[in-house]
């Protein structure tokens, strides 16, 4: 893992940035945005846009197509120079440092807030790296397109993954404090602790199961399936603390799969268990274990499942 090269965004002009703004307005309705849309948007004189497409084009921060017209689109690295700048001028974060996460579909870097004393979490997602068909089978905010375009798709999941964690949050569940988001880029606490994959060794492995089927239940109880919860995404500190993280797969237990969701959830961190600390539950909860709902918290984000008509 290495660090996130924002070293370019410093030598950007104003000019720069607005063309790549121009760019990114441009592709809500363009795959392959033509350039004399973007020296439209961006209005600069004398032909601006041309000189600062060239540039964004060396700072690798756009792709450039002849094939079928001359037009240029975002990549992730100019979409990620738009959210830092934005944050960045917020002074929510001023440096990001190294990277301590990558999945398939997002990566996680280490940063520092504008007064350079607090360390925060940034997480990027890249939604993309998995094919179009799998993205459709795990999330819902696609809305039936037939074609994806990955940096939209990508700002709905960030602004997805942040709703939950202040909807959790206020709850009183265990995950990290949501402190901004722009774009693709959620920015968060960051949590002392580590995923629970990295953990050879429990004092208790029986007790952490047990706490961690009741965070199960309890969030099926305010109407929610996490549909990712294992090892990679539980974290516990050295106190044996336990933090939730990763949340945009989320769904209400009105879903028509949430009973095989939350299944699959308790079988991964019930296999784990075994093969990793020799613990063997005599028995897992089932979504019908989970009795009356005590909140409703699948309405208040609108979870994937919940329907306006059960409000």
């Amino acid at each position: 893992m290495g660090r996130m090269d924002v070293s370019a965004l410093r030598y950007l002009s104003k000019d720069d940035m607005r063309t790549l703004q121009a760019v990114e307005q441009g592709m809500k309705n363009h795959e392959l945005v033509p350039v004399e849309l973007i020296a439209s948007i961006a209005s600069l004189k004398h032909g601006g846009a041309f000189k600062c497409l060239s540039n964004l084009l060396r700072g690798k921060l756009v792709r450039h197509d002849r094939k079928h017209y001359d037009g240029y689109s975002l990549n992730y690295l100019g979409y990620d120079y738009l959210a830092f700048s934005a944050l960045s001028k917020r002074g929510v974060v001023k440096a990001v440092g190294r990277q301590i996460g990558v999945g398939k579909e997002s990566d996680v870097f280490m940063a520092l807030d504008d007064t350079e004393e607090r360390q925060v979490v940034v997480k990027m997602h890249r939604l993309g790296r998995t094919s179009f068909r799998k993205i459709k089978e795990k999330r819902d905010y696609h809305q039936h397109r037939k074609f994806a375009n990955w940096l939209y798709l990508s700002r709905l999941a960030a602004a997805k993954e942040i709703a939950f964690m202040r909807c959790l949050r206020e709850a009183g569940f265990p995950v990290p404090e949501p402190l901004d988001q722009n774009r693709h880029c959620v920015v968060m606490s960051l949590v002392d602790a580590y995923p629970l994959t990295q953990i050879r060794k429990l004092n208790n492995p029986g007790k952490i199961f047990a706490k961690l089927m009741e965070l199960h239940i309890k969030l099926a109880q305010c109407g929610l399936v996490h549909c990712d919860f294992n090892e990679f995404n539980v974290m516990i500190s050295e106190e044996e603390e336990l933090t939730i993280i990763d949340f945009p797969q989320m769904v209400s237990t009105s879903h028509e799969n949430a009973p095989f969701y939350f299944n699959r959830d308790i079988q991964c961190l019930r296999l784990f268990f075994e093969r990793r600390y020799g613990f063997k539950p005599n028995s897992v909860p089932t979504l019908a274990d989970c009795g009356v709902r005590i909140m409703e918290l699948d309405k208040l984000v609108a979870a994937s499942g919940f329907s306006k008509e059960d409000m």
